[in-house]
């Protein structure tokens, strides 16, 4: 069984994704659908996906849940609740009875204060995360590195994966700090972490070359067995193709990983079922 652990749907008509409306996207400021996704599911041989947030609103979860009822190649989906509010708690209750509901992530890369996720008033969100045994997907830029590392130690029962390899900034060529950062989060937690979105991160251009160094050094500190594969499709999009990037990360990965990242190392941390 093969996994993209981290995909989008969308439809801009909804109204709740004000990221959208920002300079050099106009790529993928349309409806985003499961048949447009299907031919690149078949072509790569995907299975089944986890399905991702792109909206801070409870209304779009609920969006994502109909969608995924409806379409079987869509294993989990990743929602959304409001961690300022605590009234929120029953939203997060409800969902965590639906069978294809795994968790929840917070748009932390969004917000203004890196500590933001050491609020005083926001802690009872992870403690219901651990309680109700839902996932948390760490969306976040380099400058988060520390303040998650605090986060993850503070939460050790809670299943959490870091996505996107945290936002390395491969176009700039910064690397040392950022690997520093997420190996100490390897070494010192139990944390997963996606090999995902490290082709939105370079320069237009990029080649198999460009992304080793950083695919490697997440392999090495994590694991084949706390790596999973991601598309970030159709964000994707705006710097790749799903083929080009799931290639490059084919010729990336050693083959006696492939089993590990391509599938079982989602499923296992996503519950996922054949």
């Amino acid at each position: 069984m093969i996994v993209d652990s981290h995909q989008h749907f969308w439809n801009p008509a909804r109204g709740d994704y004000g990221w959208m409306d920002g300079p050099g996207l106009e790529a993928i400021r349309k409806p985003i659908l499961p048949e447009n996704l299907a031919a690149h599911l078949n072509t790569c041989g995907i299975d089944r996906t986890v399905l991702v947030q792109a909206a801070p609103t409870v209304n779009e979860t609920e969006y994502m849940l109909g969608l995924a009822d409806a379409t079987p190649s869509v294993a989990k989906v990743v929602g959304w609740v409001d961690f300022e509010k605590r009234s929120d708690l029953k939203h997060l209750e409800r969902l965590a009875k639906h069978p294809k509901f795994a968790g929840v992530r917070p748009m932390i890369q969004d917000l203004p204060d890196p500590e933001w996720m050491h609020r005083n008033d926001i802690q009872w969100a992870f403690d219901a995360i651990v309680d109700l045994d839902l996932t948390f997907d760490a969306l976040g830029f380099p400058v988060h590195l520390e303040p998650f590392l605090r986060l993850f130690n503070h939460n050790p029962k809670m299943r959490i994966v870091v996505d996107h390899c945290m936002k390395p900034r491969i176009r700039d060529g910064a690397f040392d700090d950022w690997a520093k950062g997420i190996a100490k989060i390897a070494h010192e937690t139990e944390v997963y972490c996606k090999l995902s979105g490290i082709a939105t991160e370079a320069a237009k251009g990029w080649t198999i070359d460009t992304l080793k160094p950083y695919a490697h050094h997440v392999i090495e500190v994590f694991g084949a067995k706390r790596v999973m594969f991601g598309s970030d499709w159709p964000v994707l999009e705006l710097n790749g193709t799903y083929d080009s990037w799931f290639q490059a990360a084919k010729s990336i990965i050693q083959p006696h990983d492939f089993n590990a990242i391509f599938g079982e190392t989602a499923a296992q941390f996503y519950r996922i079922s054949k």
